[in-house]
């Protein structure tokens, strides 16, 4: 809370721009004694009826009184925030401290009255929702635990908006009024309420992008040729369903149409409405168009143009005013540096894009960041031929180039639910937001497949990505965990995405091979070996099979109950009988028709005709040109060239030309199918009764009083540690060996030496340790060895510590990343960790589930479970080790970092020899806040 000096400081940090209900945006800031005018101009919009809900009593104007109270604030016991559109407000909430007397107070009254008062042509659109989740963040803030607002019982509306909150409230009837009371700390219901609002807003914003009415083509040349005259002319081809107009302010005043499209000399001129601007002029006259489109009421912007962010400091600036502006006027926006955007959807058809082909229409959302990996992407699809163009097309296609505003997770949000995309590919070159995308992959990976290609270096120019300290490795294994299927090439993301699109997922690894090739088939079982499948012998079928005879394996493979998956090969057979493409093809998916539901994958040798084959139709009946008409109207352009189009739903069978790929798809399938069987049941974080949750937040908090960060003591460790029953076997100082001697006395013999020195910790290889010293001799002689191979006794810094009964050393880790959130890491101990990196990684909090599979995650886990006859260890202790570390930092924020090694883990329970725990003020977690989008 702020001290006295500084209460009047206005609270920049409390501005936010949000995505109301309808997909707008709207700024949420403090009110100020600047606003009176503002105030009184909103009030005078507001209808006789909400007044009277508001002051329970006809309330026509503002006295000046009044403006000098809804204006003046303190920030502290009396907040104001408005919601603004274009400058001007829209809605405003207040609150006001009281006591228990329900008269104005001061700290430590813990309580407020809120009220609400939004304007009509704004209700409906979630503004006071978004409002309450802001003013409950700032009264939390200020020391505000509770909210009490009076509504009158026919205001049924904003009722609603303090029941459907979820927060923990009580509500009572007295004289007339509604009285509802509720705790302002945020609930497991809150959250889920205020998630799903955030998912349909941000899901609508895109949807207004996507699906428009009206498409205005700003920058338009007057001579064919340009970004903006390729632009309108992809449109037109694509069969845009909906009104297309031409802009450029240097159009002479008599021309009213261009290439049949009607032409404006500027937006403001269009007679109807816009839904979305294509901005394709210079960077330095984008501010003008950004005006123009904002008084007009265009919903959102697509900007091609580059100079932005990705051009330096000067273009960053550029790039914050651009957002700035769209966002004043309640538009969100595609770019800059944008290649575009496609919807083939027939409703709609829109190729608002530098793509000069429009792709054919099917099940596969795409989303890029550069314009280059978008081309790469499209036309890599494209060379697919009916491999891809078959099994399934696009549905929607995004570039968001710089991504100032719209990003990829806004793109989730969509896909999410979005009846027409049944698998999502994604190019990410960057994560602006790592927890919140790792939230929403999860949510979206649950529902349909979503394969991801990250990016490993630096994050572009122009793109704004938050601080992680977490390595390239660590960020994809948390992907992985939430359900993303990671590949590493563009290529794998087309091959898994053909795969996933119509094809059952596997209910295993097993794999069933057969084809006309004895050495393709052993190729493919092979590779299915490399890659963690269990294949079932190749069966060949030899270079004379014709289709009947593919026909007829493939019904028996797939009603053989001990395969999951069939990988079919074929190779060009010469003969009379050997089958043609269109047959072959035909066959094959007539045998996957019949056959119970298992995923399908043909691999083919120079077959060039196999792969359009095996997606075409049954039916060769060309679809039907879209229906052109005049432009302007519904319907411009000739439309996509007629394709043959599989029946709806059917499990079109996708073609690989190599047997690596196609096991590759199929592996990640398997891997993806299994994460979905254990989504279902996630497990559960289980309770402790010997867990200390108060005493350890009160002794954090003693500690934090000495600093802002520290590195705790040894006793400070144990003791914190041992507040979660975890403890931490004692290692007792040794400057001289007559002290090590007195330690080894006081723990008991057999003992341990080590050396504690930074350069030779946890380095038992290079004899900084001595185990098993039974008695003071042995101690004596280790410790003089000891110091006389690695310098004097303050250089090596000698512990002495109780022997631990022998087992497998491991490393459990811990850390707070500010980008990605709580981490926990486990691995083995040495040069399997920190050589090879093998650390498996969960998101904290764990289940007992996610711990048990983090113990077998890792490539070195068959030490830990007899590998070569050795004694299983016990993982159940160490599970359940890992459990309690996660309840740690998860209960306590300021435990920023974790550190158990080593962690012996024996046949019969385990012992943790080593330890460290560090503190902080805990980073800011955004996503307990309220709803806002990232700040430019």
């Amino acid at each position: 809370m702020q001290s006295a000096p500084d209460r009047h400081e206005y609270p920049a940090h409390w501005e936010a721009d949000v995505v109301l209900r309808d997909g707008g945006t709207a700024r949420v800031r403090p009110i100020t004694v600047d606003d009176a005018e503002r105030l009184v101009s909103f009030y005078e919009q507001v209808s006789d009826e909400s007044k009277y809900y508001r002051f329970f009593a006809p309330y026509p104007r503002l006295s000046a009184k009044d403006v000098h109270r809804f204006t003046h604030h303190d920030f502290v016991d009396r907040v104001g925030l408005a919601a603004t559109v274009g400058g001007e407000f829209i809605a405003t909430v207040r609150y006001d401290r009281i006591g228990a007397d329900g008269l104005p107070a001061s700290a430590p009254a813990d309580e407020a009255e809120v009220a609400f008062l939004v304007q009509d042509a704004h209700q409906g659109r979630g503004v006071a929702s978004a409002l309450l989740e802001h003013i409950a963040a700032v009264a939390r803030e200020r020391g505000i635990r509770r909210f009490a607002a009076e509504v009158l019982p026919a205001n049924s509306r904003m009722i609603k908006v303090f029941t459907d909150a979820g927060y923990t409230q009580k509500r009572s009837f007295e004289d007339g009024v509604v009285r509802l009371e509720f705790d302002l700390e945020p609930t497991e219901r809150s959250l889920a309420v205020q998630r799903a609002r955030e998912q349909r807003a941000e899901a609508r914003s895109v949807r207004r992008l996507l699906t428009p009415g009206s498409v205005a083509v700003v920058g338009t040349g007057r001579t064919p040729g340009g970004v903006g005259r390729s632009i309108l002319g992809n449109l037109r081809e694509a069969g845009f369903t909906g009104h297309l107009y031409a802009v450029n302010k240097a159009f002479p005043e008599g021309l009213k149409q261009l290439d049949g499209v009607p032409a404006h000399r500027s937006v403001r001129e269009i007679d109807g409405p816009v839904d979305v601007a294509v901005v394709a002029v210079p960077a330095e006259h984008v501010p003008e168009v950004v005006a123009e489109c904002g008084e007009h009421g265009v919903q959102g912007l697509v900007v091609l143009a580059a100079g932005y962010a990705e051009s330096g400091p000067e273009g960053r600036e550029r790039q914050r005013d651009l957002v700035r502006r769209a966002r004043a006027y309640g538009m969100r926006i595609i770019g800059p540096n944008a290649f575009g955007i496609i919807n083939t959807s027939p409703e709609v058809r829109l190729n608002a894009s530098l793509a000069p082909e429009m792709p054919r229409p099917g099940r596969i959302g795409l989303f890029a960041q550069s314009g280059a990996i978008g081309i790469a992407l499209l036309s890599r699809l494209h060379r697919r031929g009916g491999g891809v163009t078959g099994v399934t097309g696009v549905s929607t296609f995004v570039s968001s180039g710089n991504r100032a505003d719209v990003s990829g997770n806004d793109v989730l949000q969509y896909w999410y639910d979005d009846p027409d995309t049944d698998v999502a590919l994604m190019y990410l070159e960057s994560i602006g937001n790592p927890r919140k995308f790792t939230r929403l992959a999860r949510r979206t990976a649950a529902a349909k497949p979503l394969v991801v290609v990250q990016g490993a270096g630096s994050a572009p120019q122009g793109h704004a990505v938050r601080a992680t300290r977490l390595p390239h490795a660590t960020v994809s294994a948390l992907l992985r965990q939430a359900g993303v299927i990671r590949v590493d090439t563009i290529t794998e993301l087309v091959d898994a995405g053909l795969l996933l699109a119509r094809q059952p997922l596997p209910r295993g690894p097993r794999v069933a091979i057969l084809g006309n090739s004895e050495s393709l088939g052993l190729l493919t079982y092979d590779a299915c070996l490399s890659e963690g499948l269990r294949p079932l012998p190749p069966l060949d079928l030899t270079t004379e099979a014709s289709a009947e005879d593919f026909h007829a394996a493939l019904v028996r493979a797939l009603t053989d109950d001990t395969c999951d998956a069939v990988v079919v090969t074929a190779i060009p057979a010469i003969g009379e009988a050997s089958p043609g493409d269109a047959e072959l093809a035909a066959a094959l998916r007539s045998a996957a028709a019949r056959g119970p539901a298992k995923p399908v994958l043909v691999v083919h040798v120079e077959l060039g005709g196999l792969a359009e084959a095996l997606s075409a139709a049954t039916s060769t009946a060309p679809r039907a040109r879209a229906a052109t008409a005049d432009a302007g109207t519904p319907g411009t352009g000739p439309g996509p060239a007629p394709v043959a189009e599989a029946p709806e739903g059917a499990h079109l069978i996708p073609a690989y030309p190599a047997a690596e790929r196609a096991v590759r798809a199929l592996a990640e399938a398997v891997k993806y199918a299994q994460w979905r069987r254990e989504a279902a049941d996630p497990g559960k974080v289980p309770e402790y009764e010997d867990i200390d949750e108060k005493g350890a937040a009160r002794l954090i908090g003693g500690l934090l009083a000495r600093g802002q960060g520290l590195t705790l003591g040894t006793d400070e460790t144990c003791e914190l540690l041992g507040r979660y029953g975890i403890p931490v076997r004692r290692a007792l100082p040794a400057p001289t060996p007559d002290e090590a001697a007195r330690a080894a006395g006081a723990l008991g013999y057999p003992v341990a030496l080590k050396a504690t020195a930074p350069h030779l910790r946890h380095r038992a290889d290079l004899g900084g340790v001595r185990l098993d010293l039974a008695d003071e001799e042995q101690l004596r002689r280790a410790y003089a060895e000891l110091t006389e191979l690695f310098g004097k006794p303050q250089e090596v810094r000698p512990v002495v510590q109780a022997m631990a009964p022998r087992g497998v050393d491991t490393v459990v880790r811990a850390v707070i990343d500010p980008a990605a959130g709580a981490v926990l890491s486990f691995g083995l101990a040495g040069a399997a960790s920190q050589l090879l990196g093998d650390m498996a990684h969960r998101l904290v909090p764990v289940t007992d589930r996610e711990a048990t599979s983090l113990v077998r995650s890792i490539r070195t886990a068959p030490l830990l479970f007899g590998w070569r006859g050795s004694t299983p260890v016990d993982t159940p202790a160490l599970e359940e080790l890992l459990l309690r570390v996660s309840r740690l930092v998860d209960d306590h924020p300021e435990v920023v970092a974790v550190t158990l090694e080593p962690v012996v883990v024996a046949p019969h329970g385990l012992s943790v020899l080593g330890a460290s725990v560090r503190l902080a003020p805990p980073p800011a977690r955004d996503d307990l806040g309220p709803r806002t989008l990232p700040a430019y």
